[in-house]
Formats: structure tokens, C-alpha cells, sequence
């Protein structure tokens, strides 16, 4: 059997001044039976294939399969007076969201009036926000999109998709009462942001080419129909989101581009004034704000651009002027490895923290420094990792005023795990470390960072895996993996999957090539 070759049809097409000749335009009629006979040809051909196969794809996928632990839950996530977690059961597909009630200062030993220890505390039962296999019963698809508990925590915002659109119905759910309100909001981009009395809620809508390109505000308890638009977006190259700052004190309108962006304000307080404008767009300039108060009441931008350092760095600018920005920490600092730039991919704030989240010489990096009550920021210091190839990055901060940064640690041989940093004394504690089931040991296993030189000279990042016991000849095989575009970093984390290939011999190596972002 021989593989199967589609007939040409050929198409002509012109437009801008070009013509092209599309020979399998046919192929777009999912409902033309010699389009169903093709692929089911493909499919047979396959199949004939990769038969010498099929018992080693078995034990493959057993290997894969007796690794995984399908129950599992979230380390939770502290807001407010709540911790909020999110779990999978065995046997189910999808996820089931809770929260559990906390104390006003989090969990910790009780004691009477007279000063004695208290007894025991009952544990303090779950309650279920969302249970994303309830609402995916009935339907072929299902994708949670948007997921926002307002300011006082007594309502959701979530979005769901069953089509495979990509159009999300957004809707708010009660969870005092555990029942939804009559609002639905259709045709919605993922996020939202809440007013802070929690009775509006901003959201954007996509256009006909799934463009979202118009930012409404919702009133809860109306119809879509009386929502009122505060901004559209024309320009065909910016697509249009809304957010809430860490503090949620500024709900902030975000037009960005591939490398353009302009951003708009308003307080979270005041909803229906107008937004705002932060700065102008300009070609070829991105920003993102973010929002401080100080211990000493003051406010404040940050603000992390590549306007005068393509590497990118930190400005501030004030609420009356956001348009006159002055540097508060440079960029471009050289890796000590390549002397390439240092870059600055975004900041968290938090009340008496600012934490970088950087790439040197490739790798992932979190650099902290202090606020002090004024809001003047001291000197970073760089958190040490003990593998010389990882990733690290923060995860799950929901709370401004906090001293605990929580980040997100992996690396080729060690599986996904969360941490949690004391921002004043450095201590970190390991929260949570993701499960790999059988007889997974990772010592057994080794990771490097080696470099190759391209023709032009530039020096390429390359991260690989194997044994300890593979025997370093170069005649063992390996798994080659690179991908350079968009500015989409593929960054070294451990997969349970590529254990597989590790213990058949392979070595597996990802090139971190030009166009990905890591340099």
C-alpha cells in the first residue's frame, strides 16, 4: 500500500497585488466525501504503518499511564479569608474548584482567654466553588475559560466554552448560594475585572474574526443589551483585554499588539467614570503597568517597558502624570556566561516587595528587593537554584499585602514543585512536589547546559537529560527537540513522559533557538 497523494485542484487566488495558486483549497469542505475518503485513507496508511508497532505503543502507553497521578490537589492559594484549591479525581476529566474559610491571619494554634492551648479545631470543611464536570455533562466539549471570585468573595466569574469556539458564555455564579445568577454574557474573551463593590464587571467581546476588540461594563442583575461600551478598539493589529491590578484598586484596559502596547486605567472603586490613558502607543514600544501603595499610603506606577532598553526595565511614573515615566531599575544587565543582556520579562508588587522575573544567559531567574515604607526600592538579590538547568518562575500570588512569595520550581529531573519564600529572611519552604508514580528515582538521572556556535557565531543554548549510566561515546541516540518563534520560550521542565525514552537509552536535548525569547 502506498501512501496516499490528494488529487489538485488548483485555485486561484489575488489579493494585495499577489497572485497564489492554492492546489488543495478543496480540502476545506469538511462535508466532501472525497475530502473523508482521503483522510480515511490517510488513516489506513497509518495504521498499516506503524502495525509493527502496535505492542510497543501498549507498553508505552501503560509506562505513561501507571505514572500519572489522576488524583491530586493544588497547594491552596491564600485570598483574603480563604484558601482556594483546585483538584482532580481519579476517573474524572475535568477539574473541581474549592475554597476552605481561614482565620484572618491563616491557620495557627488557638488558644483560650486564660492563655491555655484550646482544643483541637474541627477541620474546616470544603466548600465547592465550581465543578467543571457538572458543567461539562451533556456536551461533547468543554473548556473552563475565565475564573475571577470578586473582591468580597461572595461571587464568580467564570467562562465557559462547549462549542470548541473559543467564544466563552460568561456567567456569575452566588457561592453563598451555590447557584448562578440570571446574568449570561455571550461571545466574551477570556478575563474580566470586578468593580470593588462587586455589582459591575468589565469584560471584552470578539469581533467576527475572533479579535477581541471591545471592552463593556456589565451592571449584575441587567441585560447584556444594556451594557455599556467604554472602549473599542479599531485598529485591526491590537487585540483589547481588561484585568485588575494586584492591590485591585485599578481595573486596567490593555491594547497590545506583537510589539506595541497602550494601556488604560480606571479605579475599581469609581467604575463608571472614563478610563484613563496611560501613555500614548508608539511602534515598536510594549509596557505593562502594575500598581503600588506604599506602607505610607502613597500610590504609584511600575512599569516594565522596552522604551530606551530593548532588554526591558523598571520606570515608575505617578496617578496625575502617568505619562512621564523615570527609571527605577536599568535593564541589560550581561549574563555571565554569553554577556548577552539580561531580560526583564515582568514584575510582581507586592506592599514592601518587588520581584523580578528575569532570563540570564537563557534561564529563568527571580531577583527581590525591598520596598521601604516610603516606597523606595533597595538593593535585589538573586534567588540561588541548586541545578544548573531549570525553570522558576512566581505562581499563585493572589494577595498584595504579604511577606510570602510563592514560585514554581522544575527542571529535567525534578518534577514540578511550589515553594514558599519568607521575602524577609529568605527561608523557603517546599510546598507541594508533583507525584510520579513507580519506581521513578532522580538520582538516577542527570541534566547540563551546553552551548553550540551557529555559522554566524552566536552562541545557542542547549539543555539536555539522560541517565547517568548512558555511556557518553556519541553513538547512543537522542531526542532533538527546538523551536524558535513568536518569542515563545520552550524552557527545560521535567515531563514524566520522556522517562520513557531516558531508561530505552535516548538523551533528550532541547535547543533553545533565535526567535524563542530566551536570549
Amino acid at each position: 500500500m502506498n501512501a496516499p497523494r490528494p488529487e489538485r485542484r488548483p485555485v486561484t487566488d489575488t489579493r494585495f497585488g499577489v497572485t497564489r495558486v492554492d492546489e488543495y483549497a478543496w480540502f476545506r469542505d469538511r462535508d466532501d466525501p472525497t475530502v473523508i475518503a482521503h483522510l480515511e485513507a490517510e488513516n489506513a496508511y497509518t495504521a498499516l504503518v506503524m502495525a509493527p508497532t502496535e505492542e510497543l505503543q501498549e507498553v508505552l502507553f501503560n509506562e505513561i499511564k501507571a505514572r500519572v497521578q489522576e488524583t491530586d490537589e493544588s497547594v491552596p492559594v491564600r485570598k483574603g479569608p480563604w484558601e482556594y484549591v483546585t483538584r482532580t479525581e481519579e476517573g474524572r476529566q475535568y477539574a473541581i474548584h474549592g475554597r476552605r474559610a481561614m482565620g484572618p491571619k491563616g491557620p495557627g494554634p488557638a488558644t483560650t482567654a486564660t492563655g491555655a492551648a484550646a482544643p483541637v479545631p474541627v477541620p474546616v470543611p470544603e466548600q465547592i466553588v465550581l465543578d467543571e464536570n457538572e458543567l461539562a455533562d451533556g456536551h461533547e466539549f468543554f473548556s473552563l475559560g475565565t475564573f475571577e471570585i470578586c473582591p468580597h468573595h461572595r461571587l464568580l466569574a467564570y467562562g465557559v466554552d462547549t462549542s470548541g469556539a473559543e467564544r466563552l458564555e460568561l456567567r456569575v455564579r452566588d457561592l453563598e448560594k451555590s447557584s448562578d445568577l440570571t446574568d449570561r454574557l455571550d461571545n466574551t474573551a477570556p478575563g474580566v475585572a470586578w468593580s470593588s463593590d462587586a455589582t459591575q464587571l468589565f469584560y471584552a467581546t470578539l469581533d467576527d474574526t475572533m479579535r477581541p476588540d471591545t471592552v463593556w461594563r456589565h451592571r449584575l442583575g441587567t441585560l447584556q443589551t444594556e451594557d455599556v461600551r467604554i472602549f473599542h478598539e479599531p485598529d485591526e493589529r491590537f487585540y483589547a483585554g481588561v484585568s485588575a491590578t494586584t492591590t485591585e484598586e485599578l481595573i486596567v484596559i490593555t491594547l497590545s499588539s506583537m510589539v506595541t502596547t497602550e494601556q488604560w486605567t480606571l479605579r475599581s472603586s469609581a467604575p463608571t467614570e472614563s478610563p484613563a490613558l496611560v501613555r500614548a502607543r508608539r511602534q515598536d514600544v510594549e509596557y505593562a503597568l502594575e500598581h503600588h501603595r506604599a506602607v505610607d499610603g502613597s500610590e504609584r506606577l511600575l512599569i516594565v517597558t522596552n522604551d530606551g532598553d530593548e532588554s526591558f526595565r523598571v520606570m515608575t511614573a505617578s496617578m496625575t502624570s502617568p505619562d512621564l515615566w523615570s527609571e527605577v531599575i536599568a535593564g541589560g544587565e550581561p549574563g555571565p556566561a554569553t554577556g548577552y543582556p539580561t531580560k526583564l520579562d515582568g514584575i510582581e508588587v507586592f506592599r514592601e516587595h518587588l520581584v523580578l522575573h528575569e532570563r540570564v544567559d537563557g534561564l529563568e531567574r527571580l531577583r527581590i528587593a525591598p520596598i521601604a515604607i516610603d516606597g523606595a526600592i533597595g538593593a535585589l538579590r538573586a534567588l540561588e537554584m541548586p541545578e544548573p538547568v531549570h525553570s522558576v518562575f512566581p505562581s499563585g500570588n493572589a494577595e498584595y499585602d504579604t511577606q510570602i512569595l510563592r514560585f514554581g520550581y522544575t527542571s529535567p529531573i525534578t518534577p514540578p514543585s511550589v515553594y514558599d519564600l519568607d521575602l524577609r529572611t529568605g527561608q523557603r519552604v517546599l510546598r507541594k512536589r508533583q507525584a510520579v508514580l513507580g519506581d521513578f528515582d532522580p538520582d538516577q538521572y542527570c541534566c547540563e547546559r551546553l552551548w553550540a556556535t551557529a555559522t554566524d557565531g552566536v552562541m545557542v543554548p542547549m539543555s539536555v537529560v539522560a541517565r547517568r549510566d548512558r555511556p557518553i561515546d556519541g553513538k547512543g541516540p537522542v531526542m532533538l527537540y527546538g523551536y524558535g518563534s513568536y518569542e515563545i520560550s520552550i524552557d527545560p521542565t521535567f515531563s514524566s513522559i520522556r522517562l520513557s525514552l531516558l531508561d530505552r537509552g535516548f538523551a533528550v536535548a532541547i535547543a533553545h533557538v533565535r526567535g524563542g525569547g530566551e536570549l
